[in-house]
This record gives C-alpha cells, sequence and structure tokens, in this order.
C-alpha cells in the first residue's frame, strides 16, 4: 500500500459552529492520537483528503507544520445524507511496527453448475506492518459444488500478514439454489363470459330480479 502526503493545519477552534466554518472552507476535521501522545487536531484539504480514504486502511503521512507523521485511518465519519467525510480519526503508527486491521474479502471464479454461493463474512482482521497493509483478500471458488464451505484459515494471505479473526470463521457457504414454492394458483367459478361482459353470473341474476320488480 503507497503512502499518501497531505498538508494539515493544526486546528485551533473547536464546536459544532467551527466544524461547518472549516466544511464550508473546504476542510475536514481529524484527529491524530496514539503512542500515548496527546492527540493532535487538524484541518485536512477535502479533495486530497477525499480521494485518499478512498482505499481501505489508507496510510497517510501529515505533514502537521512542517512535521511528519505517519497515520492510518481508523475511521471514518460521513454525511449520513450527502456521504460526504466529515470527520477522521488517524492512528499513528511507526515504520515497521505492526497493526490489527480489518480487510476486505473479494470472491472470484465460478461454482460448479447449479451451484450457488453466500458470502458470510465480509472482512478478516489481520495483522500486518503498518506499511504494508492488504487492500483485499481474495477468496477463489472456481468449480467448488454444493456443500462445500470456505473457512477463515482456508483464505491465502499475503507473505507477512497473519490472521487474527477465528479460522473456523465461515467465509463462503456453497449451496443449491432456493427454489421458492409459489403454491398452486387458487381456482374460481367465474364464468369467463360473463367477465368479458363485464359482470358475473351473480350480478347478472341481480339485475334481473330489480327489473321484474320494476315492471310489477
Amino acid at each position: 500500500m503507497s503512502e499518501q502526503k497531505l498538508a494539515a493545519h493544526v486546528r485551533t477552534e473547536f464546536g459544532k459552529g467551527a466544524a461547518r466554518q472549516a466544511r464550508r472552507a473546504n476542510m475536514i476535521p481529524a484527529v491524530i492520537y496514539g503512542h500515548g501522545a496527546e492527540p493532535i487536531h487538524v484541518l485536512l484539504p477535502a479533495k486530497a483528503t477525499t480521494l485518499a480514504v478512498r482505499t481501505p486502511n489508507a496510510l497517510l503521512t501529515l505533514d502537521v507544520d512542517g512535521e511528519d507523521h505517519l497515520a492510518l485511518v481508523k475511521d471514518i465519519q460521513r454525511n449520513a445524507i450527502k456521504q460526504i467525510v466529515e470527520h477522521l480519526d488517524l492512528l499513528t503508527v511507526r515504520r515497521g511496527e505492526k497493526v490489527e486491521v480489518d480487510v476486505t474479502i473479494h470472491v472470484e471464479g465460478e461454482p460448479t453448475p447449479d451451484t450457488t454461493w453466500n458470502l458470510e463474512t465480509t472482512t478478516l482482521l489481520v495483522e500486518a506492518e503498518a506499511t504494508h497493509l492488504p487492500e483485499t483478500l481474495t477468496v477463489t471458488i472456481e468449480g467448488r459444488g454444493i456443500g462445500e464451505h470456505i473457512y477463515a484459515s482456508d483464505v491465502v494471505l499475503p507473505q507477512g500478514v497473519s490472521l487474527v479473526t477465528d479460522p473456523e470463521t465461515l467465509v463462503v457457504n456453497l449451496m443449491a439454489p432456493v427454489v421458492q414454492d409459489l403454491g398452486d394458483s387458487e381456482e374460481t367459478d367465474v364464468d369467463p363470459e360473463a367477465i368479458s361482459e363485464g359482470a358475473t353470473a351473480p350480478d347478472a341474476d341481480k339485475d334481473a330480479v330489480i327489473t321484474d320488480a320494476d315492471e310489477q
């Protein structure tokens, strides 16, 4: 995973009003924490930061007033409606240091005919060096058939990456397609000819009775 460098400015004003003002100025509030140091509240350029955090577990080099801070994106707060980035939590890391992160699972390949599959777990928790984190973990279902299972222990990990998730965690379940029983359609006693005329047989009889009464 490549590092991305961003210029950061120390944030001196706080509160919802200050945060809204920062966003109007195309800046994103963030906090850098970790290793027992005091948290550093900063402002990051909105456009460059939004592009940088598209990568899962993005690693950022932050230039804070001329001092570099290597940090891992741990939490992204987005606007519920617009989905724009509103705040970031950044964990300070060191080169060579190992960290635990959730990595997304990507499924590839086609199972045998008449076999369907379900992804039971979307991410796996792994440990790796902060500067060598995998973006995704690939699981292959090519040629697999009904009744087979893929567990966390079956997932091939990149060199230097170790599994933290329980090895017995079910990742992919392969099964027969589920056929939904809709049941037999209900039969009716409606006369097709009556329907074509816009009334059922009982309605026709009712009209006849009314007509007879009127003639009396």
